[in-house]
């Protein structure tokens, strides 16, 4: 159970440091750099790889403590009331954030995504969707 607690509050930390690298990304998109973009994405890649590893060793031990198909709410059925008031605060501040950085990486795709487009209107000229007459 400790373990698992432990994790939670680890995940808020990365949490807060993932979402301010979004931010980051996002500015970097803006001003168009490069090597900047490249930087930050290897940080939120190595960064979402521990959030993943994180994630995956939770399930095991909410398996282990609550048996198959394991959820937090059940996890917090093993709590006294007062541990587990904060407990669930913890996990809805952390889905908060999951959240938050899922809108945020989102957002940094569609503005990347864009920028491509508009780079290959300019580079190549705009497709034709009709015959010049």
């Amino acid at each position: 159970m400790q373990q698992l607690l432990a994790g939670v509050n680890e995940d808020k930390d990365a949490y807060r440091t993932l979402l301010a690298l979004l931010d980051e990304q996002f500015d970097a998109a803006i001003r168009h750099q490069r090597e900047r973009l490249g930087t930050l994405a290897e940080a939120i890649g190595t960064l979402v790889d521990t959030l993943e590893a994180r994630r995956a060793r939770r399930v095991e031990l909410a398996t282990a403590l609550t048996g198959a198909q394991p959820s937090m709410a059940q996890v917090f059925t093993l709590l006294r009331p007062e541990a587990r008031a904060k407990v669930q605060a913890d996990w809805a501040g952390l889905e908060s954030m999951v959240q938050a950085a899922k809108a945020a990486g989102k957002r940094n795709g569609d503005l990347l995504a864009e920028q491509y487009t508009i780079m290959q209107r300019v580079l190549h000229g705009e497709n034709q969707l009709y015959e010049p007459l």
